[in-house]
């Protein structure tokens, strides 16, 4: 195949990290396939990183790495930028001086995008400039080219999703390993899937993030992530693993989005996931979007949602976009966190109804069952079933009731499980779960 121009596109990097490093391994080890796709040759001009003297996992040419911005900015010859800072700051300001220096960007930041996309956007078009993010959402799946392109002759009227590898990880060797959850975050930590301080993932935080993106892209929404309602898998304990098992269920942290005539439906939480569904079949730090379109229906994306050349593959992929022009077109057309008014506002989120699951520890007497059916038909809580188990622990004094409930509203299983938790029968904080039938 002959290149429709031998003249190289010169890039740079900013930030050559995990991530970074794939991104570097991909443009000098697959130089030849990469300008194939580019239609020209792809040069990795600069690398800019805070400490030079840094050993790191990937070989540089003489002169690439640097410390200065500066030889960024300031180059006229480098017009894209893959920016691979992470966190808010420095990142935000590093992306708005490569905007201001009439660079188009590359990130795979999805915290940045979340927080700051609206200033960032907006920056980008008044500057005739272009950002492409496919990486910030599910690493190597993607997700975001198929909503905002491949899917536009659809309106979205669902989206549900695992979201956070490391989570999934977590839940998954919970219940193949028989294990508690402090020693699957250690195993987590171990392998690379999971920080050392683990907050952001297991709270529900980086999937509520990558969903405020899915959901401004899919319906129009302009939700701040921190005002999704989150939940995330940091109570779930062995038994309610086996539990869900018994019931024909596995227990996955979701992301959901979901149109309703009253409004957008937006939460992070574990829920429980019929075993033969596909997004119960998600295993390991694996990710899975099932979308549903009016025009296409049921669509489904699985794969590594993290991991060095994952991501990198992404990042690549608009790198290419970005140097042939496309994400420009894309950018300008879809005005993304643009002026205009959100096409759909969120619903309220007590008013979201679901099936639901209770797990209660209580004292192993008699007529304790009965104190709490009596509570939950005071909130209009119906119950479908309960699994009772003669005995709890060893040596304990309380059994745990399992009770599946018919539909209901998040608000009333909320206030239902906080009066059974004053009960004096009941030994500890109730764990409440949806059921996603």
């Amino acid at each position: 195949m002959q290149l429709s121009d031998t003249t190289p596109s010169n890039v740079a990097l900013v930030g050559v990290g995990t991530v970074g490093a794939g991104v570097a391994r991909l443009l000098t080890e697959q130089a030849d396939r990469l300008a194939r796709h580019a239609g020209r040759p792809l040069r990795l001009t600069r690398a800019v990183v805070r400490d030079v003297a840094r050993p790191r996992e990937v070989k540089l040419a003489d002169g690439v790495l640097t410390d200065d911005l500066a030889s960024v900015t300031g180059d006229e010859s480098i017009r894209t930028v893959v920016q691979l800072v992470g966190g808010l700051e420095p990142a935000r300001s590093i992306m708005l001086e490569l905007l201001e220096a009439g660079k188009d960007v590359v990130t795979a930041n999805k915290a940045l995008l979340a927080e700051h996309g609206p200033e960032l956007f907006d920056r980008a078009r008044e500057l005739g400039r272009s950002i492409a993010f496919e990486a910030s959402v599910a690493g190597g799946i993607p997700i975001i080219t198929n909503i905002a392109q491949c899917l536009s002759a659809n309106e979205i009227q669902s989206l549900h999703g695992i979201l956070n590898g490391t989570c999934n990880f977590i839940l998954t060797e919970m219940e193949e390993q028989e294990t508690d959850y402090a020693t699957a975050v250690a195993e987590a930590q171990r392998l690379g899937y999971a920080e050392a301080d683990p907050t952001l993932d297991v709270d529900g935080s980086d999937a509520a993030q990558k969903l405020a993106i899915l959901a401004h892209l899919a319906f129009g929404a302009r939700v701040a992530w921190h005002e999704i309602p989150r939940e995330g898998v940091e109570r779930i304990e062995p038994l309610d693993i086996h539990f869900a098992a018994e019931l024909g269920y596995r227990i996955k942290l979701l992301a959901v989005a979901e149109l309703m005539s009253e409004g957008l439906e937006l939460y992070v939480s574990p829920q429980l996931v019929r075993r033969d569904a596909p997004l119960a079949e998600v295993h390991g730090a694996y990710n899975a979007v099932r979308v549903v379109g009016d025009a296409v229906g049921r669509v489904w994306f699985h794969g590594l949602g993290a991991g060095q050349m994952p991501t990198a593959s992404a990042v690549v992929a608009d790198l290419i976009d970005t140097v042939v022009g496309r994400s420009a077109i894309t950018f300008r057309t879809l005005e993304l966190w643009s002026q205009r008014p959100p096409r759909v506002s969120p619903r309220d989120h007590q008013q979201v109804e679901s099936r639901y699951y209770f797990r209660f520890s209580v004292k192993d007497d008699s007529g304790v069952l009965a104190e709490i059916a009596s509570v939950l038909g005071r909130f209009d809580v119906s119950i479908a079933s309960v699994i009772q188990h003669e005995t709890g622990e060893e040596g304990s004094d309380s059994v745990p009731i399992v009770l599946m409930t018919h539909k209901t509203t998040e608000g009333a299983a909320q206030r239902a499980t906080a009066a059974i938790d004053q009960l004096d029968a009941v030994r500890s904080t109730s764990v409440r779960m949806r059921v996603a039938d």
